[in-house]
């Protein structure tokens, strides 16, 4: 018989999963990882190309095409063209030219690693799973790409070997605020919000914390019925009436998933008041929430 902590997760990762279906939550898994500094290659770091606007990125676009064009294995330009055309959301042409730099220059981890990360965004996960495996070995394992795979297993739902690529990450780069913030969101996946919680803090704890992982606390906060603390960390990096509607929205998907007392309730429909009972509840439920990762959206 299931226990009565597994049958509130079940039903919290159906609560979050209701509220993906909603377009209320976005998937930011892969943006952490995608998004994060770029790994070193052999040699060279290659920094992130600086595009402003839609016509600097068309601009951008062109420029690094001829550069690419003229020769596939350059790393840095192989790079800046992907991440142009990545800022247009044309996944597939960045997995179509990041696949040509590798087969022209096969010796560059920097590139393989590029491919496996753009192939993850573009869905292929069997695939970006195993690209990722030859840019780095486990006598050099790079924490970036370690944290990439971590990502995609819980996309595919691989809780427990996710985190185990999180933990070597933090091996390597521990502290790293990408890194707690991507195993905070697997613990949230798997309806731990207690554990999401714990690990969400220590990344905005850090000097390299960013508005993805404070919003994703806002959020992990948010769905234990905090709303209130939620919107407080969810106004440090957005406009407060765009704040307000991020906790308006999330407090109407509790009550469109007849809130924590259905929860509670053994997913049975409740009548009367919809509103959360408070930080109680999702304590005596013990965790809430899934879905491969999740934001609030802007």
């Amino acid at each position: 018989m299931l226990s009565a902590a597994h049958s509130d997760r079940t039903r919290a990762a159906r609560l979050v999963a209701f509220g993906r279906r909603r377009g209320l939550l976005a998937s930011v898994a892969l943006a952490l990882v995608l998004t994060a500094c770029s790994p070193r290659g052999n040699s060279t770091q290659i920094r992130r190309p600086d595009i402003g606007s839609q016509a600097d990125v068309v601009q951008a676009s062109q420029y690094w095409s001829e550069r690419f064009n003229a020769n596939p294995g350059d790393e840095k330009a192989a790079y800046a063209y992907s991440r142009a055309l990545a800022a247009q959301d044309q996944r597939a042409q960045t997995v179509a030219v990041l696949q040509k730099a590798v087969l022209a220059n096969g010796s560059s981890n920097f590139l393989k690693g590029e491919l496996g990360k753009a192939m993850a965004a573009n869905g292929q996960f069997t695939e970006a799973l195993s690209v990722l495996a030859q840019a780095h070995s486990p006598d050099r394992p790079d924490w970036r790409l370690l944290s990439a795979q971590g990502a995609i297993y819980d996309q595919i739902g691989r809780a427990e070997t996710a985190r185990e690529h999180y933990q070597s990450a933090l091996l390597i780069a521990p502290g790293e605020a990408s890194v707690l913030s991507n195993l905070g969101l697997s613990y949230a996946l798997s309806g731990d919000l207690n554990a999401a919680e714990t690990y969400l803090r220590q990344a905005t704890a850090t000097s390299k914390s960013d508005e993805r992982a404070r919003q994703n606390l806002a959020l992990v906060i948010g769905l234990q019925g905090r709303f209130d603390e939620a919107e407080i960390i969810a106004k440090k990096d957005l406009p407060p009436e765009q704040a307000e509607k991020n906790i308006s929205l999330l407090r109407g998907l509790l009550k469109q998933a007849n809130t924590w007392e259905t929860i509670r309730n053994g997913g049975k429909e409740v009548t009367g008041s919809s509103s959360v009972t408070g930080a109680k509840a999702p304590a005596q439920a013990s965790r809430q929430t899934s879905g491969p990762l999740s934001l609030l959206q802007r």
